[in-house]
């Protein structure tokens, strides 16, 4: 059997070669002449499986270690037999993270508090819902929008995009990519969306990025139409708008998913596929030794600070974004190399507690959020 891989997906040498010919290569490199005679993919999403790559082939099966799939034309997969699967939910506790980033640093830098703001969730599926439960567990009123789920869940719960528009102070999308039909999302941030905004909204898009029209948010930023903009995701990337990134507050390489944890999580859900689709006894393999964290202990003195101000200083211990902002700032030609040698980071679970004065409060909220204590409450 031969598998092509990307060699970007970590914790993935040296487990299927027992089983097979592993051939690795970059993800935008993986080449119809490269999977002619293979059996199997195991990709991102930087490679398009669809005719050009795939018409004559052997493959048989193809697994994306991604939430998303839109890379893969599944109308061509399914009129040559070609099943696929990918990783819903990999990385959601990832995305969750750097959304808390986000929170903790705007929080900061527009001195807000989490109390008095309303959070519009657009999308609600694996990633939304964990990001519903962060701006509860932090004190935000929060609004639900989701179409798909509404019809079949039933309207409770959810809320229509009109009143997110009219009534949230943040916005943030969570969608997959949509390009037609009844759930279309394919530039649902346009001149329309903005018309209906609140002033002084704050928009986040770290689900895909042709979900936000480059020229309305440039648009919406240049006329103060709204307060901020974050982008991790970008139209036309790696070759992304440079005078939008100038304009946004903060701004990274699409490396939202990208925590050591959730990388395992999509390599073993990829790997746990393929072993059920060919028989090979991995069904329950998961990495061992995900790096650990320089120091996973976190210490903080909340004598003086407010419950905000310690949660704040806990999420950005465990990921500062401001980093990855200034990295992509300062090297902007660097977008792919930037995803590809993404450095460690773990999520909150890797991470223990230690609050000095603390009424245990703020401890008990931490540790709903996935922190780990060193002490008792």
């Amino acid at each position: 059997m031969k598998i092509v891989a990307d060699s970007k997906i970590p914790f993935l040498k040296g487990v299927l070669e027992p089983f097979a010919e592993v051939i690795y290569a970059s993800g935008n490199e993986i080449s119809a002449a490269m999977v002619k005679d293979a059996d199997a993919l195991i990709v991102r999403t930087r490679t398009k499986c669809n005719a050009s790559l795939l018409e004559g082939s052997k493959v048989k099966f193809i697994a994306t270690a991604t939430i998303g799939f839109d890379h893969i034309d599944a109308d061509f997969c399914a009129s040559k037999g070609i099943e696929w699967t990918n990783a819903p939910g990999c990385n959601s506790g990832s995305v969750m993270q750097y959304i808390a980033a986000v929170l903790a640093h705007l929080s900061n830098k527009y001195n807000f508090n989490y109390a008095e703001k309303t959070i519009g969730i657009v999308g609600v599926g694996n990633v939304g819902s964990k990001v519903a439960r962060l701006a509860s567990l932090l004190g935000m009123k929060v609004l639900l929008n989701d179409p798909p789920r509404e019809r079949k869940e039933g309207k409770g719960g959810f809320v229509s995009l009109k009143r997110i528009q009219e009534e949230a102070d943040i916005i943030t999308f969570h969608v997959p990519l949509n390009k037609s039909g009844t759930d279309k999302t394919h530039y649902l941030f346009n001149e329309g969306f903005l018309g209906k905004l609140k002033a002084a909204s704050i928009i986040i898009n770290s689900s895909r990025g042709e979900v936000v029209s480059n020229a309305y948010l440039k648009q919406a930023l240049k006329e103060n139409k709204i307060k901020a903009a974050v982008l991790d995701v970008w139209e036309n990337e790696p070759e992304i708008d440079i005078e939008l990134l100038r304009l946004v507050d903060i701004a990274t390489p699409h490396i939202a998913g990208y925590s050591a944890d959730g990388k395992a999580m999509g390599t073993a859900m990829s790997v746990q596929a393929l072993s059920r689709f060919f028989n090979l006894n991995l069904n329950n393999w998961f990495p061992e030794n995900i790096p650990l964290p320089k120091d996973k202990n976190i210490n903080i003195n909340a004598e003086g600070l407010t419950a905000q101000e310690v949660i704040n200083k806990a999420i950005l211990v465990t990921y500062n974004i401001t980093t990855d902002d200034e990295t992509l700032r300062n090297s902007i030609r660097t977008f792919e190399n930037q995803r590809s040698d993404y450095p460690i980071r773990r999520e909150f679970n890797a991470f223990k507690i230690n609050l000095i004065n603390d009424d245990n409060h703020n401890l008990k909220i931490l540790n709903q959020l996935g922190f780990g204590l060193n002490q008792l409450f």
